[in-house]
C-alpha cells in the first residue's frame, strides 16, 4: 500500500478504535443506558456497511450491547444479542485463521481487551436462569471454547456530533428541532432502521403531539425488533386513544411473554382497562407498574387518570405532580394536573399552572390550545381563548385538540357551517374519530342528517367504543323511525286517491330536530 492510503487507513482505525474503546470505558464504568444507545448506533452502522467495523469490533459491541440490555433486565433480548456476538466470534475465529497477521501493532491491545466468551456464556446462562428455562442454561455451560481474533479497518465519525446536538435539543425540550435532527441521522444510509432512534424519534413525535407520526415509527421500531420493551408503554396507549384494544391486549400480551418484570406491559393493560372504562383495574396496574420502576412516568399518569375519573382528584394531584417532576418537558403530564384543577372547578389554579407552561414551554400549538382549554372554562376568557386557538391553528392546522377547542367555541356560538368548513379542512389528510364525530353533531345541527349519519359510521369504524358517536346514530335512527312511518303512510294515501302528494317532508318533521341543542355534543 503507498504511504498515503496507509497513513489515511491507520487514521480510520485509530478513529474507530477510539470509539469502541470508548464504549467498553463506558461499560466498566457502568454508564449501561449510554452504552445501550451509542452501541445500538455503531451496530446499525456496521449492519448497513459491513465494512465498516473488524469482526472483532463487532463482536465487542454486540457484547457490550446484550450486557446493557442484561443490566435492565431485558434478559430474552439479551440472550438474543449474546448469541450474535458468538456467532460473530464464530466467524472472527475462522477469519483468524486463514488471515496472516497484518502485523499491525494496534490489533495486540484490542485483541487483548476482547470480552471472554466464557463470561459471554455464563452471561446468557444468567438470563436463562432468570427467565426460569434451566435446560437452556445448563446446555449453555456445557461448551466453551475461547479463542483469539484481528481487527480490519474504517469509519467516518461526523454522524457523532449531530448525535450529541440532537439530545441537547431532547433534553431542553425542543422537539421539533430535536425531530428535525434525528430525522437527518436516520436517513443516513449507515444509520438507516436503527431501533433506538426510531424510538426516539416515536417518542419526540408523541410528545409533540402528533400521534400519527408516532405510531409509526412504534411500529417499525417493534418490527426491527420483537423483543422491544422501551417506549411500549407510550405506544400502547396511543394505540388505546385510538380505540385499536383488541391490539392494545396483543401488545401486552407480547410484552408480558418477554418480561413481567418491567413497567410496560402492566401500563399497556392498564390503558386496555382504563379505555375499556375499568378504572379499579386500572388502578391497580398502574400501581403495580410503579412497584415495578417508581420513574414509570406513563405509569403516573394511568395511574393519576385512573383516580381522577373514580372521582378521587386530590390522589390523582399527587400523582400528577410527581410525573411532573419526572418528566417537566412533557406537556401531557401538566394537561392531567389542569384536567384535575377543572375537574374541582379550580380554575384560578388551572389558569396559573396554563400561563407557567405557556411560559416554560413557549408559544407553540400545543400551549397555546392548552390555555385556550382553560380559557374557555370562563365566560370573561371567551375572546381570548379564541385568539389562542387562531395562533395554534396558524402554526399547525391539523392539530386535532386545538381543532376539537374552535369547533367547540363555534358550537356555542352556533357558527355551524364555520364549523363544518373547520373540521372538513382538518380531516383533508388524517382521519380521526373525535373529528368526525363533532362533524357529525355539526351536519345535525344543520339539517345534513345523511351525511351525518355517514360521519359517526366513519367515527365508529375508527373506534367502535365511542358511545358518543354511537349515541348520536342511535338518536338519528331513533328520530328517523316515526318520520318513515309516516311517509309510508302518505304514499299509502296517494296511491289510493291517485293524487299527487307532497313528499318533502312536513313542519312537524322539522320540528322532530328542535331540540337538537339537548343532545348535541362536544366532547
Amino acid at each position: 500500500m503507498p504511504p498515503a492510503p496507509r497513513a489515511a487507513a491507520a487514521r480510520g482505525l485509530a478513529g474507530r478504535m477510539s470509539v469502541v474503546d470508548h464504549v467498553r470505558d463506558m461499560a466498566a464504568a457502568g454508564l449501561h443506558s449510554n452504552v445501550r444507545l451509542l452501541s445500538s448506533l455503531l451496530l446499525t452502522m456496521s449492519s448497513n456497511n459491513p465494512e465498516l467495523f473488524s469482526p472483532s469490533q463487532k463482536y465487542q459491541l454486540l457484547v457490550y450491547h446484550a450486557d446493557s440490555l442484561f443490566h435492565d433486565k431485558e434478559y430474552r433480548n439479551a440472550v438474543s444479542k449474546y448469541t450474535m456476538a458468538l456467532q460473530q466470534k464464530k466467524a472472527l475465529s475462522k477469519t483468524s485463521k486463514v488471515r496472516p497477521s497484518t502485523g499491525n501493532s494496534a490489533s495486540t491491545p484490542q485483541s487483548q481487551c476482547l470480552p471472554s466468551e466464557i463470561e459471554v456464556k455464563y452471561k446468557m446462562a444468567e438470563c436463562y436462569t432468570m427467565l426460569k428455562q434451566d435446560k437452556d442454561a445448563i446446555a449453555i455451560l456445557d461448551g466453551i471454547p475461547s479463542r483469539q481474533r484481528t481487527p480490519k479497518t474504517v469509519p467516518n465519525l461526523d454522524w457523532l456530533s449531530v448525535w450529541i446536538k440532537a439530545y441537547a435539543f431532547v433534553h431542553t425540550g425542543d422537539n421539533s428541532r430535536a425531530i428535525n435532527t434525528i430525522c437527518s441521522l436516520e436517513k443516513k444510509s449507515l444509520l438507516r432502521d436503527n431501533v433506538d432512534l426510531l424510538g426516539s424519534l416515536a417518542d419526540l413525535y408523541f410528545r409533540a403531539g402528533d400521534n400519527k407520526n408516532s405510531v409509526l415509527k412504534f411500529e417499525q421500531a417493534q418490527m426491527l425488533d420483537p423483543y422491544l420493551i422501551k417506549g411500549m408503554d407510550v405506544y400502547g396507549y396511543l394505540l388505546a386513544r385510538e380505540g385499536r384494544l383488541e391490539d392494545v391486549e396483543n401488545l401486552g400480551c407480547r410484552l408480558f411473554n418477554i418480561s413481567d418484570q418491567h413497567a410496560e406491559p402492566w401500563v399497556v393493560s392498564g390503558c386496555h382497562s382504563f379505555y375499556s372504562k375499568r378504572y379499579s383495574r386500572a388502578l391497580y396496574l398502574g400501581a403495580k407498574a410503579i412497584q415495578l420502576n417508581s420513574n414509570s412516568v406513563q405509569a403516573l399518569l394511568l395511574k393519576g387518570a385512573a383516580l381522577r375519573n373514580m372521582g378521587r382528584v386530590q390522589e390523582a394531584i399527587i400523582h400528577f405532580r410527581e410525573a411532573i417532576r419526572l418528566a417537566p418537558c412533557r406537556l401531557d403530564c401538566y394537561e392531567g394536573l389542569i384536567e384535575c384543577y377543572l375537574a374541582s372547578n379550580s380554575i384560578r389554579e388551572a389558569m396559573v399552572m396554563a400561563n407557567n407552561v405557556y411560559k416554560t414551554l413557549g408559544a407553540n400549538a400545543q400551549t397555546l390550545t392548552l390555555l385556550a382549554t382553560v380559557c374557555l372554562e370562563d365566560p370573561v376568557t371567551q375572546e381570548k381563548a379564541k385568539t389562542l386557538l387562531d395562533k395554534a391553528l396558524t402554526q399547525r392546522p391539523d392539530y386535532i385538540k386545538a381543532v376539537v377547542k374552535k369547533a367547540e367555541l363555534l358550537s356555542r356560538e352556533q357558527k355551524y357551517e364555520d364549523g363544518i368548513a373547520l373540521l372538513r379542512n382538518a380531516l383533508a389528510n388524517q382521519s380521526d374519530c373525535v373529528l368526525h364525530r363533532i362533524l357529525g353533531d355539526f351536519l345535525v345541527a344543520v339539517n345534513e342528517y345523511q351525511e351525518a349519519m355517514d360521519q359517526y359510521s366513519i367515527a365508529l369504524s375508527l373506534d367502535p367504543n365511542d358511545q358518543k358517536s354511537l349515541e348520536g346514530m342511535q338518536k338519528m335512527e331513533k328520530e328517523e323511525s316515526p318520520t318513515d312511518a309516516t311517509q309510508e303512510e302518505d304514499v299509502d294515501d296517494m296511491e289510493g286517491s291517485g293524487e299527487e302528494g307532497d313528499l318533502e317532508g312536513s313542519d312537524s318533521e322539522a320540528a322532530q330536530w328542535a331540540d337538537q341543542e339537548q343532545w348535541f355534543g362536544m366532547q
